[in-house]
């Protein structure tokens, strides 16, 4: 709830930005704001996933994709993430969210998102997203169907694949008990 206005500002200015394809790679130029820092004095690191949605969210309006994607019914949820830090956001410091799909499998589509400052990256995801709608998860077929399929070039690399399949839980509609 705390990034929802700034959701809605990101929505709101990305759809006056230059159009892009879905495929093609994307950049917002922000600020570590007050909020988004810790005790630490830099950004939380729980803050790069909240601000790398602003990034996925911003390709989806200036693609548009989000328009279809609300007209249909559908919407994007995480299936799983993944981060490497290697440098501190400090207060107040520029830098630009780099978003760009790495492709998809049969259970997700999966970017990649980066915090780069000053040509640098200082932080780097993997982010395994799904469409869903009322009916449940959209087919692979729907979203090509809605949206084009992906440059032949795009090919989703081996150890995303091996991440995703390391990483998993099984699904909703099977048992997951906890015990340690």
């Amino acid at each position: 709830m705390h990034l929802i206005f700034r959701t809605m500002l990101q929505l709101f200015t990305s759809g006056r930005r230059p159009a892009l394809g879905i495929w093609d790679p994307g950049s917002i130029d922000l600020r570590v704001l007050l909020t988004d820092i810790d005790i630490a004095m830099h950004m939380n690191n729980g803050m790069y996933f909240s601000v790398f949605d602003l990034g996925r969210f911003d390709l989806m309006v200036r693609s548009g994709v989000w328009r279809t994607m609300r007209a249909r019914g559908w919407s994007p949820v995480a299936a799983g993430e993944t981060i490497s830090f290697r440098k501190s956001l400090q207060l107040g410091r520029r830098y630009s969210i780099e978003t760009r799909i790495l492709g998809l499998d049969e259970r997700a589509i999966y970017f990649e998102q980066r915090a780069v400052a000053d040509g640098e990256i200082y932080a780097r995801a993997v982010i395994a997203t799904r469409l869903v709608s009322g009916a449940g998860p959209v087919s692979n077929e729907e979203i090509i169907a809605a949206f084009g399929a992906p440059p032949e070039e795009l090919v989703l690399p081996e150890w995303v694949q091996e991440w995703r399949l390391n990483n998993t839980l099984p699904s909703t509609r099977r048992p997951a008990p906890h015990s340690w």
